[in-house]
């Protein structure tokens, strides 16, 4: 009989590899080459097709792992497949954002794996914490009510969150919290992926909320600030939460619903963090004074966006550093309308400085 942890392996070893890939992927999609990045890509999803049909007969104590790689790999083949079709579709960048929508599906689907094998553990780490023996035996060890959950958050609703708190939390321990705001059209559920390995790696509690409406309260009535604290007060009837580190951050129009709320005088958050975000300086001049002085704000963006161009972000700059505010900014060359993973560990070291 086929020894049955080698059918696991001839699987995951390609899955982790082609999620690595379509990470790429969707950090460098630009519509000006994507013909290039994916002639660059190749067929990584070629093996993993391959070791596919070998999972089929595993033994019923394997199931959980059977059942998590599987569905993992199906999200990524789907998402290649999307990949490349949109490269004669008249969809075009739509067609290239359905696509991507299966990466966070993927990673989804094979987390639960990750408390069970370490290679599926270290995945889901920053690179540079991968090899901490600590770390990965803390995260082996999930302590009660820990892990991934979703409230009133599956797909398709309006005003829910979802909530990682990592598998090492002590409520008695007060913890850095990151609220992070998905993109126009987008959920907390798959936003949450976004900012899982930062966050499992450094010791923070993330929230990804889904807006109340179709994208955040950019206009008219502010139904979302309202389901933010609400969702804050829910958080924090369950975890301590170090009042000094709240970072809320955005990207796209979540990037510019975290300027408005964020800005507002009875903001609880310590921190903001724009990443591709739009900005108008009346966003600084209608703030109070004593909000914007002194505030620790981070904004990023790709020299490439050829949704907002980059003149924005460097105009909110000027505007938000001359109110007083405490402005970082970080501008990527390479980076178009997309998100920059690699930012979130400087983010959360930022969060945490003294």
């Amino acid at each position: 009989m086929a020894d049955p942890s080698a059918a696991l392996v001839a699987a995951l070893k390609p899955l982790l590899h082609a999620l690595d890939v379509l990470g790429v992927v969707a950090r460098h999609f630009d519509p000006a080459e994507y013909d290039a990045v994916m002639d660059a890509v190749g067929e990584p999803d070629a093996e993993l097709r391959d070791a596919l049909p070998g999972l089929a007969h595993l033994p019923p104590e394997l199931e959980t792992l059977r059942a998590a790689i599987a569905a993992s790999a199906t999200e990524a083949i789907a998402a290649f497949d999307g990949l490349r079709a949109a490269l004669d579709s008249e969809d075009g960048v739509r067609a290239v954002f359905r696509a991507l929508r299966h990466i966070p599906r993927a990673r989804a689907a094979l987390y639960p794996a990750a408390t069970l094998l370490a290679p599926v553990s270290r995945f889901f780490l920053e690179p540079g914490r991968r090899d901490s023996t600590a770390l990965l035996a803390a995260l082996a060890n999930p302590r009660p009510n820990t892990g991934v959950h979703h409230v009133a958050n599956e797909p398709g609703r309006s005003g829910g969150y979802s909530l990682y708190v990592p598998e090492y939390a002590s409520p008695e321990r007060a913890m850095p919290l990151v609220v992070a705001l998905h993109g126009g059209s987008g959920n907390g559920r798959d936003f949450l992926w976004t900012w899982h390995r930062a966050a499992r790696s450094h010791g923070a509690i993330l929230v990804t909320p889904t807006a109340t409406g179709s994208t955040w309260a950019l206009m008219g009535e502010d139904t979302d600030t309202p389901n933010l604290l609400r969702i804050l007060d829910d958080i924090s009837g369950q975890w301590r939460i170090d009042p000094t580190r709240m970072l809320l951050t955005g990207m796209s129009d979540g990037g510019t619903f975290t300027y408005v709320t964020g800005l507002e005088s009875a903001s609880p958050f310590t921190h903001l963090a724009p990443v591709a975000a739009a900005f108008h300086p009346i966003l600084a001049q209608m703030a109070e004074p004593s909000r914007l002085r002194g505030l620790p704000i981070t904004i990023a963006h790709g020299a490439r966006d050829w949704m907002f161009a980059v003149e924005t972000a460097r105009r909110a700059q000027a505007a938000l550093a001359e109110a007083g505010a405490q402005v970082i900014y970080r501008e990527f060359e390479d980076l178009s309308h997309t998100y920059p993973g690699e930012l979130n560990g400087e983010l959360l070291e930022w969060l945490s400085a003294p």
